[in-house]
């Protein structure tokens, strides 16, 4: 996939407002002698921007209009390091809706659903994107946020809400619920729009079957809009990305080199018309892969797979380079786990150490499956760790994302 000459006009545009603005990246610019491209060669030339720059312009260096024009901030949502300060215009806010609102009708939702949103709301995009694309599209917002979960739940039957906008986690702890008050016959939900964590398919089975609905994936950063940006239509066959407001690479995350359509490698997405805050080739550090040929759909918008993870959320555990989606990989293979695990890693008597914890939904011989866990997961990443099985519901439910590793090496 080559950038085309309508793309090439646009992030010349993009060039000139931040060459103006001199702000990080129009200095990046500058400093490269770069006013303009001509070519995909040009462009693949031309500097990333990445997360310690956006910190680095704290807190409204990013701005590329005058002050007057903003009419919005958002936040990232980490929680380490100074924040990320996104600021919004008029038409940035508009055209996030507009983005929001084609997702819901590739879910194939329409102005006649309710739609129940769960994501936080304030500084974080979540909540405002959701109801954002719901309001364009016509639909009943039923803007709940996170938490009070017997409340979520009479409001779910008493307004009859037939989509349901979670994190995985989340639709995974309401789930349960509804199991376990017996009052499925009770809710309405027909679809699922998921965001805003990495979920494996043991977990997204779980949900689609407790709840009975279909699910569809969305993707999303506070840094490029928000939620929005993305989604995967009835075929499920990949998020198709909105390329007439971004443009989508896939580089090899060492060599920064672009890689050819099918290849796995990191997400690195231009803003190709937003006016408050524009990024140029800015690393996502989600990996996946652009899907290539045409969706039985037949929408043209590019497809990207499944988040498979991060380029920072890889462990290196006794030399080897380890990712929670290996792990997923083995439990998954274990019909009797459900889909919830933690990795704790620790460092003891000058080794490291991982233990797993993981959950069984049946009756099994405890002992006997920590064993067979292990052994698989030291065929897959070549040691072994120490596992425990607990009963299912032992491990913690989130109503935001679920923390599943955690390296105590460094506490």
């Amino acid at each position: 996939m080559k950038i085309n000459e309508l793309q090439i006009s646009q992030v010349n545009n993009q060039i000139r407002r931040l060459m103006e603005a001199d702000n990080f990246y129009g200095r990046k610019l500058k400093e490269a002698g770069v006013t303009e491209i001509t070519s995909a060669e040009d462009f693949e030339n031309l500097p990333f921007s990445q997360k310690e720059d956006l910190r680095d312009a704290y807190p409204l260096g990013l701005m590329a209009c005058d002050e007057e024009e903003i009419v919005r901030i958002h936040s990232s949502s980490g929680t380490t390091g100074t924040p990320v300060i996104i600021p919004y215009t008029a038409k940035d806010v508009d055209d996030w809706g507009e983005m929001f609102k084609r997702c819901y009708e590739f879910a194939g939702i329409t102005n006649k659903d309710r739609i129940h949103i769960t994501p936080g709301y304030g500084l974080w995009t979540a909540g405002i994107g959701f109801q954002n694309g719901c309001e364009k599209l016509g639909a009943m917002a039923i803007p709940m946020g996170p938490g009070n979960t017997n409340k979520q739940l009479q409001m779910m039957m008493d307004l009859k809400s037939t989509v349901l906008c979670a994190t995985s986690s989340y639709a995974l702890l309401l789930a349960e619920e509804i199991e376990k008050r017996s009052i499925a016959d009770k809710i309405h939900l027909t679809k699922g729009v998921i965001g805003s964590e990495r979920w494996g398919e043991k977990m997204r089975n779980r949900i689609k079957n407790e709840l009975g609905i279909e699910l569809y994936d969305i993707y999303g950063l506070t840094e490029i809009y928000g939620p929005g940006i993305g989604i995967n239509c009835q075929y499920d066959t990949g998020m198709h990305i909105w390329d007439d407001y971004l443009y989508l690479e896939i580089i090899d995350p060492v060599t920064g080199k672009n890689l050819p359509d099918g290849e796995w490698g990191e997400i690195v997405l231009t803003t190709l018309v937003k006016e408050g805050a524009p990024l140029i080739r800015y690393r996502t550090h989600d990996l996946s892969r652009i899907i290539p040929g045409e969706c039985p759909c037949g929408s043209k918008y590019p497809r990207i797979d499944v988040i498979a993870g991060r380029t920072d959320d890889m462990m290196k555990i006794k030399g080897v380079n380890v990712f929670p989606r290996q792990i997923e990989e083995v439990i998954a293979l274990f019909p009797e786990l459900s889909s919830e695990y933690q990795i704790h890693i620790s460092h003891l008597d000058g080794k490291d150490t991982m233990r797993i914890y993981v959950e069984t939904n049946g009756h099994v011989d405890f002992q006997k499956m920590a064993g067979d866990v292990a052994a698989k997961v030291k065929e897959r990443i070549g040691f072994t760790p120490l596992v425990k099985v607990v009963e299912l519901g032992v491990l913690p439910r989130s109503e935001k994302k679920s923390k599943r590793v955690f390296d105590e090496r460094y506490e």
